[in-house]
């Protein structure tokens, strides 16, 4: 069973999402998965996830070069087409079902696809009973978002203007696997989860958009945030409030699905809740605080 160990800061959420991620995609691509975390002590701010798979030496390296390699497809039902053409998107059928009652072409599931391997996510558009945890807005789609996050941006000339997970894996190699939640470049359009491209205005004092400045964030914790959160959510407390929680040792993919929710109650745990602040119509996920006596 291959093994891998990642920093990571508990109280950013969209972090801990990435987690999750990865041993959901490490349970998807490499076989029966196991994860959880470890700290020195409870007032110790630095903590590690440690992730284990079957058919992975490193399955954090693995889970990254599948991301890097795919390509981003948006899925529509069969018979859908976009009110207006869209030469970036590219569509394949989901078949006769859909997961909301509606049909939303902003809010359409990707799949990630490479070789043979397909996974699809789409938690923001789940039209179950659960919290889709949809926090972007506007006229961004999914596939759009998701695709930046992967392969970044460039120009005719090959010039790179936003870094995605495929450019980072190519430069930073090793550095990437051993820290991939620490590597930070500027983002152009994210689902919003790294709490470190949480700017409000009201903060800020002004809006970076009005004069065209990046957040810093990563795409690694964006795009494995949103796998994460494809079984999972955070344990929703009121309006835009949330906790979730962080174990020690390790749990499969189903069991950390429920622990993560707090469904549960394990002897080691911490529990952090956090809110989602509001930049226009955008939601973001903001820097939690630790739940001491939880």
């Amino acid at each position: 069973m291959g093994a891998s160990s990642i920093p990571v800061d508990l109280l950013n959420p969209g972090q801990v999402f990435a987690c999750m991620g990865f041993l959901e995609a490490a349970h998807a691509l490499c076989g029966p998965a196991e994860g959880g975390f470890h700290w020195a002590s409870e007032y110790d701010p630095t903590a590690r996830f440690d992730l284990h798979a079957e058919g992975c030496d490193d399955p954090v390296a693995h889970v990254l070069e599948f991301v890097a390699g795919a390509e981003v497809l948006a899925a529509a039902p069969n018979g859908w087409a976009p009110a207006k053409a869209d030469a970036e998107q590219t569509l394949v059928s989901s078949g006769d079902r859909f997961p909301a009652r509606a049909v939303n072409e902003t809010s359409l599931p990707i799949v990630l696809k490479s070789g043979n391997r397909t996974i699809s996510l789409g938690h923001w558009t789940d039209g179950s009973s659960r919290d889709e945890f949809k926090l972007y807005a506007g006229n961004r789609s999914a596939q759009g978002i998701a695709r930046v996050q992967v392969k970044g941006k460039a120009t005719a000339k090959g010039v790179i203007t936003v870094s995605g997970i495929a450019h980072l894996l190519n430069a930073h190699g090793q550095a990437l696997v051993d820290d991939p939640l620490g590597i930070t470049v500027p983002l152009a359009g994210s689902f919003n989860l790294d709490a470190r491209c949480a700017w409000l205005s009201i903060d800020a004092g002004y809006s970076p958009n009005d004069h065209n400045q990046q957040v810093v964030g990563s795409p690694v914790v964006e795009m494995m945030g949103a796998w994460g959160l494809e079984h999972a959510r955070p344990q929703r407390l009121g309006t835009r409030h949330y906790r979730y929680a962080a174990w020690a040792g390790a749990l499969d993919a189903m069991l950390a699905r429920a622990q993560f929710a707090e469904a549960f109650a394990l002897p080691e745990r911490r529990v952090f809740a956090f809110r989602l602040g509001l930049s226009g119509k955008n939601k973001i996920v903001q820097f939690a605080e630790e739940e001491k006596g939880s």
